[in-house]
């Protein structure tokens, strides 16, 4: 079995050997790591490209922004319309994969004009073993996964990154806003945006594990048993400005967070 630093140079050499890459890049723990180990072998010939999009709160993009510019990275910020397609909005279990089509194709189509680049994303080992929609769209685009290549999992990227110095390395779990609906409700921009304040008020009182499930005029917060009793602490501040944001029930979900939830 390869250890981590041999899984690391497997994936560095890899990524060298591809002369330019464009890496899907959110400002999440696998995609950061995968994007610094790209400029450390390529430079200015390895492009980061994020999407920007109603999907994605704005503190989320900006730090990502923020930490590119940071280690000197050559972004590239797309516009992204997943949030126009209808087949997106339904919402019927494959949300996922019409988000990641929306953002691969708008990555070829900026792309084309340097020629021959690789695209990648930062699928890792772990996420074989669950139903992922947006492997599928990638493999619609030929998208390679590096960190798959090389064997890599989410525990051993995260001491990976803090080798690195990424301030990600112990960040939580994260994905797009549109995971916050049921699978079978409709996704509403404004109740993306009603979300997106609801967590935002969360993130402010220093929970960093947390999901805000829409139900229509309801919001179940889920978040890390160990916090059950900050938020119990909190729940009257919490309540009144979760209610500001436009919810006339606030609930907390007794299961605690839950990863891959769909809601």
């Amino acid at each position: 079995m390869n250890s981590i630093e041999e899984k690391e140079r497997m994936l560095l050499d890899e990524l060298k050997s591809y002369g330019a890459i464009a890496v899907a890049y959110s400002g999440g723990v696998d995609s950061t790591y995968l994007a610094d180990c790209a400029h450390e072998v390529l430079g200015q010939n390895a492009m980061m490209v994020i999407a920007d999009s109603p999907s994605i709160p704005r503190d989320e993009l900006q730090q990502a922004i923020d930490l590119a510019t940071e280690r000197g990275w050559n972004l590239r910020i797309v516009q992204t319309d997943e949030h126009l397609q209808e087949d997106y909005l339904q919402n019927k279990g494959d949300r996922c994969f019409h988000c990641k089509n929306e953002l691969f194709t708008k990555m070829e189509t900026i792309l084309s004009e340097f020629g021959d680049i690789v695209l990648a994303h930062g699928a890792i080992e772990d996420d074989k073993g669950d139903i992922r929609p947006g492997t599928q769209a990638a493999a619609n685009h030929c998208v390679v996964a590096p960190l798959q290549n090389a064997g890599l999992y989410k525990k051993e990227i995260r001491i990976l990154s803090q080798r690195r110095g990424l301030p990600t390395a112990g960040k939580a779990s994260f994905a797009c806003l549109g995971s916050r609906f049921p699978t079978g409700t409709r996704i509403e921009l404004e109740a993306m945006t009603q979300v997106e304040k609801a967590e935002a008020i969360l993130r402010a009182r220093g929970y960093s594990q947390y999901r805000v499930r829409h139900h229509g005029d309801l919001c179940r917060i889920e978040i890390d048993q160990t916090d059950f009793d900050k938020l119990m602490d909190e729940r009257i501040e919490i309540v009144a400005a979760i209610k500001k944001a436009g919810y006339k029930f606030v609930t907390l979900d007794l299961g605690g967070y839950s990863m891959g939830s769909s809601a």
